[in-house]
């Protein structure tokens, strides 16, 4: 038995010892416990509840995801799951922006979100830098404001045979609001311990009847957020190239953002059997973040006529997200219910770089550009259909089936000519900090999809259900897929129940992972100025003079088994453990770089690309883990106490790298197409445990909260093991006060991160010149203690 067994099955057992310092919440501050919430994420039974589920599912209630001082729903979520890591990089360009999440350690784009339990479009984004989720294009979850927001159903298991694609780590389904009347504003402010990065936001929502027959619920938030900087002078050998003895040259932190959000969601009764639905979500966001300090006297980056004291670029996004989805359901008098829809999705990132100039100009640079933008366009149209048959079982079995059709775009447009050209080849081209896109690496790129699935759900006896799934997926662009799921659940008794689940799955390369091109700037170990490195698709001339190969679709065999334990009539345990195996895992490759490199792509006709990098199928991967979950209240009578706490272990290896193509074995070259950096930011750059724990007290007029979270360590591989780095675990406390002078007014102070802890400082080594004292794969990012206040007035 390995080591890492031997840790999995201590962290089983130490969970199993335990039960009653477990768990993650489950519980509605101040209402009943959700164990009988009807769920309507991985079943299509219409009663199904939390406590019957034959999967992990984890309600977040509105309660919860305003619980701290947030307004973001990416980073809510990660304080309320154990098993949801979401750092805060800077510094990566436009992933500063749009940061991605990842759920049970995989990469980000292995989880699919839904709205309304309808797939939601991705991001156009896709994340290039030094940050988890490298080479990924996942869902930005922050374009949904929280303000609309009902609950959301966090489904812990593989579910490719039941949504399709991308379904891996699991699923997230926002379920919007959708009350005939009532509503709330809110309005809250906040800044960092440090002095810096306020934050002010307004957020409502008000349903109306329309009739008798249906509603519309109306929700929106806006709101600003100033930027945060924890850079450090830098501390170096002074040169050329280089900052100022004891300058602080760099802006390392949150962004400056502006935003707006508003979210349509509406019911109408066509008649007895039938009813139409919309719903809509848009949002629009503009993201300033920083890049590398060019130096005063850098020869080739700088022109001292333009910027004698050296210059910091501002890389400037504008991000527009818009959503609709349109759809009528029923039921016919066979006892059929019936779903059809039309779901679209777009966004749309416009890259823009301030403060800045193209050195290849010359003293006649400009010093702003627009560099161009990214666009996804998603169209899918469904029909589902689900009916309770008799088959003379004890109860009926719910077979459901349905077909989908799914269109989605991606464009890559230029920007202006001055944001990419070189009209002097002795000098970098392009703006400095964020080149724009050129003519030549832009296009615009389309598939189309098609899938049917079947399944069946029963519960056997009054103690055993199970449920069977399969799904059938045909892409344009590289063929089919099939996939499959089987679920069950025994009930040993009221206190104790078994589940377990067997699935396969997939995900297939999306459309910027195959056409993706750019060039960027990036910062080399052992190379004191930034180095210009291309990201080239793996079709492309230069991926196959390195000896790319055609992408293929990720495959996945996950496997689960858990304990539900209800053990006294407060307290609701359950504990899960999960394998998951990823064959062809796709990543972005490793930079490719040197001499012979460029010697190697010039014997080929292909001259002036000095490196590179193309996506990759290269590497398999399998994770491990085991989450306990759940809550236990007090009730005092005129007060109650919530105790609700979540452990979550989770270790990914990588099983396999794929032998080096020879081109990059011979012609001189000796290169690592996966080297140690990027294996170690998939294996050790997400903590490998997270443990919170929540106490609520509910009194007539008062609220008074208490959360813990710890942090496991993090690791940073570098090209040189001897500056490899670990980052030891941390404890953060969270605390707020709420007081309710009457039904309607809720007046809340609170702290997030309450005692200013900070992650483990870089080494010398790590920090380039002194200059960054945190790293990017921090959990909990590297800002500090969070004061705010909130007014709520609901009705």
């Amino acid at each position: 038995m390995t080591c890492r067994t031997h840790t999995l099955a201590a962290a089983v057992a130490l969970a199993l010892a335990a039960p009653l310092s477990p768990v993650f919440a489950q519980v509605q501050a101040g209402n009943a416990q959700t164990l009988d919430t009807v769920i309507v994420t991985g079943t299509r039974v219409s009663d199904r509840t939390v406590a019957e589920s034959q999967s992990p599912i984890d309600i977040i209630t509105p309660e919860t995801l305003a619980a701290t001082g947030t307004t973001e729903l990416a980073t809510a979520l990660s304080r309320a799951l154990p098993s949801l890591n979401f750092p805060r990089p800077a510094l990566v360009d436009g992933t500063s922006a749009i940061r991605p999440a990842q759920l049970r350690g995989l990469s980000p784009d292995q989880v699919l979100v839904l709205v309304n339990g309808k797939r939601r479009h991705t991001s156009s984004l896709l994340n290039l830098n030094g940050s988890i989720g490298r080479g990924s294009a996942p869902v930005d979850l922050n374009t949904i404001p929280v303000s609309a927001i009902a609950r959301v159903e966090v489904l812990r298991d593989g579910a490719s045979a039941q949504y399709g694609s991308d379904a891996i780590a699991g699923v997230v389904n926002v379920v919007l609001k959708g009350a005939e009347g009532g509503g709330s504003l809110v309005a809250n402010y906040g800044q960092y311990s440090a002095g810096d990065g306020k934050q002010a936001q307004l957020a409502g929502d008000a349903g109306i009847a329309l009739g008798e027959r249906g509603f519309l619920h109306v929700a929106g938030q806006t709101g600003q957020q100033d930027l945060t900087n924890r850079a450090r002078p830098f501390a170096g050998t002074p040169g050329p190239t280089q900052p100022a003895l004891g300058q602080k040259a760099f802006v390392i932190g949150e962004p400056e953002v502006d935003f707006s959000a508003l979210s349509l969601n509406a019911e109408y009764a066509l008649g007895e059997h039938a009813t139409a639905y919309a719903f809509s979500t848009l949002s629009n966001r503009d993201i300033t973040s920083f890049a590398f300090f060019r130096a005063p006297g850098n020869p080739t980056q700088n022109v001292p006529s333009i910027y004698p004291d050296g210059f910091l670029p501002e890389i400037n996004n504008v991000s527009r997200d818009r959503s609709l989805v349109v759809g009528v359901r029923g039921r016919s008098a066979g006892g059929w219910n019936w779903d059809a829809s039309f779901n679209h999705g777009y966004n749309n990132l416009e890259f823009y770089t301030r403060n800045t100039l193209n050195a290849s100009i010359g003293a006649s640079s400009p010093t702003s550009f627009y560099d161009g933008a990214l666009e996804t366009t998603q169209n899918i149209a469904n029909l589902d259909f689900s009916k309770a048959l008799d088959w003379g079982l004890a109860y009926p079995v719910t077979l459901s089936f349905g077909a989908e059709f799914r269109n989605e775009k991606w464009n890559q447009s230029p920007g202006v000519e001055g944001s990419y050209s070189q009209p002097d080849l002795s000098r970098p081209g392009g703006a400095q900090g964020f080149g724009g896109f050129a003519p030549s690496v832009s296009g615009h790129y389309k598939r189309d999809s098609h899938a049917a699935y079947l399944g069946l759900e029963a519960d056997f006896t009054d103690r055993f259900s199970g449920g069977a799934a399969v799904r059938y997926e045909d892409y344009q662009d590289f063929g089919s897929e099939v996939s499959g799921k089987l679920s069950g659940r025994f009930a040993f008794s009221d206190v104790v129940a078994l589940r377990g689940t067997v699935a396969s799955g997939f995900r297939a390369p999306s459309l910027a992972q195959q056409n993706f091109q750019t060039v960027s700037t990036t910062y080399l170990a052992g190379i004191p100025t930034p180095f210009e490195i291309r990201t080239f698709p793996a079709s492309s001339a230069v991926a196959q003079a390195f000896g790319a190969e055609p992408l293929q679709p990720e495959e996945s065999l996950s496997w689960s088994l858990g304990l539900v334990l209800q053990p006294a009539q407060a307290l609701y345990v359950t504990i899960d453990a999960y394998q998951i195996d990823v064959d062809d895992r796709i990543v972005l490759s490793s930079n490719l770089t040197g001499d012979a490199v460029r010697n190697l792509l010039q014997s080929q006709g292909i001259y002036g690309v000095n490196g590179g990098r193309y996506f990759t199928n290269a590497i398999d991967t399998r994770t491990r883990g085991v989450d306990v979950v759940g809550s236990y209240r007090f009730d005092f009578g005129a007060s109650s106490l919530d105790l609700t706490a979540g452990y979550n272990y989770s270790e990914t290896e990588v099983t396999r790298i794929a032998p080096n193509p020879p081109e990059l074995q011979g012609n001189g070259l000796s290169l690592e197409r996966i080297d140690r950096t990027e294996r170690g930011r998939i294996e050790e750059g997400f903590p490998r445990t997270k443990f919170l724990a929540n106490g609520t007290w509910h009194l007539e007029h008062w609220d008074l909260s208490l959360g813990a979270t710890r942090y496991g360590s993090v690791t940073t591989r570098t090209a040189s093991p001897a500056n490899d780095q670990t980052y030891d675990a941390k404890w953060l406390v969270d605390a707020s006060v709420s007081y309710r002078p009457d039904q309607n007014w809720t007046i809340t102070v609170g702290a997030d991160n309450l005692l200013n802890e900070y992650p483990d400082e870089n080494t010398f080594a790590n920090s380039t010149n002194g200059q960054f004292p945190y790293s990017n794969l921090s959990p909990f990012g590297f800002n500090g203690a969070f004061a705010y206040g909130r007014i709520a007035y609901r009705w």
